[in-house]
């Protein structure tokens, strides 16, 4: 499964949790044996929310509301090479896309791809998505999502069945909860019914360990695992 981050983790995003802070360590951490983690690393590039400074980002972002323009190049490109790295796997494999922050606007975003049959740019995409996380996240493009999905048929069917998990903390500073929380709104508008959105009281922009046990237990029925154990004894 991949999973994605931007900007590196700051120690303090991951804040009360008994694990190393580094995403590809953290998820290895998991009681997950059955799954194999992809951390890509996002490209070097100017983000117009931080006053243009150059960082690891897989797309620009800007005003994150409905009403903020989303950069389609960058979001095709990534999901695309997202994409690349999943078909790289057997062809029996589940496959899914998760992400922390702009990680999981990318995997939404992938979701959308997934359903919709192809990038915004009308090239087709290519993976069967079994699974989609969203950890303090947004959806980019969420405001014409609805009337794309319900435009077809195999569109509507695809949303339909694909699962997707999103948690976002009710404190968090950077992805404010509302946009979390709007996310899923448009989502499950656009006829995604097998969406989960968990809100954590007080949680910044970090994970704490509930929020990994969620993952966790969400993943193993939906990926069909087998030999996981609970995370805390």
């Amino acid at each position: 499964m991949d999973f994605l981050v931007s900007e590196a983790p700051k120690k303090e995003e991951f804040k009360d949790v008994n694990i190393p802070t580094c995403a590809s360590q953290l998820l290895e951490s998991l009681p997950l044996p059955n799954i194999k983690w992809i951390c890509p690393t996002a490209p070097t590039r100017p983000v117009t929310l931080l006053g243009g400074f150059p960082c690891t980002a897989w797309f620009d972002a800007g005003e994150l509301s409905e009403d903020g323009s989303d950069d389609w190049e960058a979001l095709d490109a990534s999901a695309a090479h997202i994409a690349n790295l999943l078909l790289t796997e057997p062809a029996d494999v589940k496959v899914g896309v998760g992400g922390f922050s702009m990680g999981a606007a990318m995997a939404l975003y992938s979701a959308t791809c997934y359903a919709l049959g192809r990038y915004g740019n009308g090239n087709p995409y290519p993976v069967n998505l079994r699974a989609i996380i969203g950890l303090s996240g947004w959806l980019p493009g969420g405001r014409s999502l609805r009337s794309k999905i319900q435009s077809s048929h195999e569109a509507a069917r695809r949303a339909a069945a694909l699962p997707i998990l999103l948690c976002h903390g009710t404190g968090d500073d950077a992805v404010l909860y509302k946009y979390g929380e709007k996310s899923a709104q448009s989502l499950s508008s656009a006829g995604f019914q097998h969406l989960a959105f968990k809100s954590y009281e007080g949680l910044g922009h970090y994970t704490v360990p509930a929020e990994m046990d969620e993952i966790c237990h969400w993943l193993t029925p939906k990926l069909a695992l087998e030999g996981t154990r609970s995370m805390r004894n």
